[in-house]
């Protein structure tokens, strides 16, 4: 088969390879070339950032975990329909595993690939020295074929070319340094790209340099060079079965930000013996996928997210429950982490009776494990080669029946149906090890989240409501409900705004200014500086425009939410109310709006019936003498802000935003508010002096910063596709509900069902509360489909 490949290696490591690597597959794929990704030896991080560079998964090639012989079948099936293959070594050109005499080294996967040679090399502390070193590297190995040099941190122009003048080989590219176009690390290496919200930022700056440094069009022909390869593609339907169960059982794989860390070709064996794997992110979904059957916990880094592991009890709960239920398990270092019962003091899933905690000594080794019994896996006295490597420890370090027998020490957790280890495992070398966790899935009871959430406190329906106006979704989510009450975008905050709140702390021995905040959020909507106002979220702006004048006849558009009702009531203001009909599909009336009304206070789009009116429609409501607030704290969630006037400077027109609801961070209360300069000037006056704190102003700073745009349209985005997943599934029930442009959508369901659902285990936010509404509505957060899911099945028994 004709593949043109290269394989890009170093001297040593910290080299520069890694990167390089990315940047050549990058500019590549912008090029138009189709690239696959690889990585010599059993790491996981880099093939993260091989497949943000290539758009298809990063794959490794590594002899110790796969076999010799597989390297060149899973190659071509990692390259199948690929212009060429980038193959990023590890270490230096010729390290291998220890005692191996270079086994399992980038020179041994180099060999057997026939693959080309591009060196990397480090000059920032040498000159024609290097000459030397290039010279070695290339005739150390007759089989390894050196085809060219990309100089890496060069001083100068005059120094690189000192460098080039001593070297025989090409000279493909010199880079300068530049620290920018790094990978940070931490404890165990690179952080991986999954957990770097500015990863694509940083790819596309790599990409520039790349391009414009290195000659690309030399690196296609010396790739172009590489012989055929006498070899067939590996196939994973070659490898197992699937047994004859007549279903396809769901795996519910881990993964997000604190698990990044599986092979691609085990998600492929799974399929391949008839499983259906369905992703799920211990950080964010509160249940595991509706259905599984068995459970796969890969790698990854649980101590950095150790609290928000432990603040999502849902879902540990419900891991805990299916666990115990014999769900078939497995947990690779860790998944053994978020198995025991506790991480660095914080609570984990409890499955296993061992606690662990952060060493100061790191394990790193390549062994060749026995199998110590019959298990989930293996059969006693069968022999895997695995990579461990974690700065972690547990005590006990095994159970009554461990996984392994590794250096002589018994390792590791076992069950007929878990097994859980240090070490990380590669299927497509084990292919027995994937046909008999898929044996067992099949086999398995699938587990129901929905019947298992039947909690001891919470499931109740809530106590009568003494004050509708001040009732929150935030009461309907207790501990061990799924929630789909609250609708605040789940999980954490992106890592930067995390970073920006810690920072923020640092600075708390004085009195906060949000000035700063006041004119970024102007800037954000082209407005100028006097414009906006910084406020504790929307709730202290609804409290500043109800005492901003004694209003004669203030207006609250409903059904919305219900704050700005309950600020103009406690301001001693009567309210009139004009009601949006479901007949109308609550679509607003400015005919409605009474014409002495000086205030009119509506939610565009409106807190629950997610309806969007349209731009003309709130401007028709201005009038002479009359101030006009449109809340618009949901407006992120739509794409394009359609709709939106906060870019516009109209009289009688005050904007209010919050930030609380898109960034998840509710507790924080960050917010503005945008309108004429002498109304904006007088709410000012009005404003309690320092009522914005500094984690606030500094949130505002952060969130309405340029480069918080990517990720904005990326968590808008992912509401949408949740939320017409949602709408989907109710059509197809055919539950009515209002179509929504928002992050939740308002369903009839029918008197009874809010409580009946709560007894499932599943949170909505009860209506009833929400003038114009009564107890037959509920509103229903988006979230990701197996929460989704999980409340539809739950629904679909509640409707009988």
């Amino acid at each position: 088969m004709t593949l043109p490949r290269l394989v890009v290696a170093a001297p040593a490591t910290g080299q520069g390879k890694t990167t390089v690597s990315i940047g050549l597959m990058a500019a590549l794929s912008r090029a138009g070339h189709v690239v696959s990704g690889h990585k010599v030896g059993p790491d996981y991080i880099d093939p993260g950032y091989h497949a943000l560079a290539c758009g298809r998964p990063g794959r490794n090639l590594d002899p110790h975990l796969v076999g010799e012989q597989r390297i060149l079948p899973l190659l071509l099936h990692g390259a199948a329909g690929a212009d060429v293959a980038v193959i990023e070594g590890v270490m230096g050109l010729y390290d291998g595993r220890v005692g191996g005499h270079g086994f399992a080294s980038t020179a041994h996967v180099a060999a057997i690939t026939r693959s080309p040679v591009i060196l990397v090399v480090d000059i920032s502390r040498s000159s024609r020295s290097i000459g030397a070193v290039v010279h070695g590297m290339g005739t150390f190995d007759d089989s390894i074929e050196i085809a060219g040099v990309i100089l890496n941190k060069a001083g100068s122009p005059r120094h690189a070319a000192e460098v080039a003048s001593s070297i025989s080989l090409p000279v493909l590219g010199t880079i300068g340094r530049n620290d920018s176009f790094g990978v940070p690390s931490r404890h165990l290496g690179l952080v991986p790209a999954a957990e770097r919200d500015e990863a694509a930022h940083t790819l596309d700056q790599l990409v520039l340099q790349i391009s414009e440094v290195v000659d690309l069009d030399r690196v296609l022909q010396i790739a172009a060079t590489a012989p055929d390869l006498d070899a067939v593609p590996w196939d994973p339907t070659a490898e197992v079965f699937a047994p004859a169960s007549g279903r396809r059982p769901v795996v519910a794989m881990a993964g997000g930000r604190a698990f990044t860390f599986r092979y691609a070709e085990t998600e492929e064996l799974l399929r391949a013996a008839g499983c259906d794997v369905v992703p799920f992110d211990p950080l964010s979904d509160s249940a595991l996928p509706q259905g599984t059957s068995g459970i796969y916990l890969g790698g990854g880094f649980p101590e950095v997210h150790a609290a928000a592991l432990t603040d999502n009890a849902p879902l540990r709960a419900d891991l805990r429950a299916a666990v115990d239920a014999g769900v078939p398990t497995v947990a690779e270092c860790a998944g053994l982490l978020y198995l025991v019962d506790t991480l660095d003091g914080h609570p984990m899933v409890g499955a296993i009776d061992a606690t662990a905690a952060m060493s100061s000594r790191l394990t790193l080794r390549y062994p060749t494990v026995v199998a110590t019994s019959d298990s989930l896996l293996c059969r006693s006295g069968e022999q895997v080669n695995g990579h461990e490597f974690h700065r972690t420890k547990t005590e006990p370090v095994s159970g009554d029946a461990p996984a392994w027998t590794v250096d002589g020490q018994d390792v590791g957790f076992t069950s007929p149906t878990l097994h859980a280890s240090y070490l990380h495992t590669h299927w497509a070398g084990h292919p027995r090890m994937a046909q008999r966790f898929a044996n067992a899935v099949h086999s398995a009871v699938p587990h129901s989240a929905a019947g298992a959430r039947r909690v001891e406190r919470g499931a109740e329906a809530p106590a009568a409501v003494t004050d509708p106006l001040r009732h929150h979704g935030d009461v309907e989510a207790v501990d061990g409900l799924v929630d789909l009450a609250v609708n605040v975008f789940p999980g954490p905050p992106p890592t930067w705004l995390s970073t920006t709140l810690r920072e923020s702390l640092e600075r708390i021995g004085s009195y906060p200014d949000a000035r700063t905040a006041s004119a970024a959020a102007a800037a954000l909507h082209g407005r100028a500086p006097d414009e906006a106002l910084a406020t504790a979220g929307a709730a202290e702006a609804f409290s500043l425009v109800a005492h901003l004048r004694p209003w004669r006849r203030a207006v609250v558009v409903h059904p919305q939410f219900t704050e700005p009702h309950a600020a103009l009531q406690q301001a001693g203001h009567r309210v009139t109310e004009v009601i949006c009909r479901p007949e109308t599909a609550f679509v607003l009336d400015p005919a409605a709006v009474p014409d002495d009304a000086d205030l009119v206070m509506v939610g565009n789009p409106t807190n629950p019936t997610g309806v969007l009116h349209p731009r003309e429609t709130i401007r028709s409501l201005l009038r002479p003498s009359r101030l006009v607030v449109v809340d618009e704290a949901f407006m992120d969630t739509v794409p394009g802000e359609a709709e939106s006037l906060a870019a516009h400077a109209l009289p009688g027109l005050l904007v209010l935003r919050s930030l609380t609801k898109h960034w998840g961070i509710p507790g924080v209360r960050a917010g503005y508010l945008l309108g004429e300069p002498a109304t904006v000037a007088l709410l000012r006056q009005g404003q309690v002096p320092w009522s914005v704190s500094t984690s606030a102003a500094a949130a505002i700073l952060a969130c309405t910063a340029p480069a918080a745009k990517s990720d904005a349209e990326e968590r808008t985005q992912r509401l949408v596709d949740w939320r017409q997943h949602l709408e989907d599934a109710l059509r197809r029930l055919g539950v009515e509900h209002v179509p929504s442009s928002t992050s939740y959508v308002l369903a009839r369901v029918g008197v009874g069902v809010h409580t009946r659902l709560r007894e499932a285990g599943i949170a909505v936010r009860r209506a009833d509360t929400f003038p114009g509404l009564g107890p037959e509505w509920v509103r229903i957060a988006a979230r990701p489909r197996p929460q989704t899911d999980l409340m539809v099945a739950a629904l679909s028994h509640a409707l009988g």
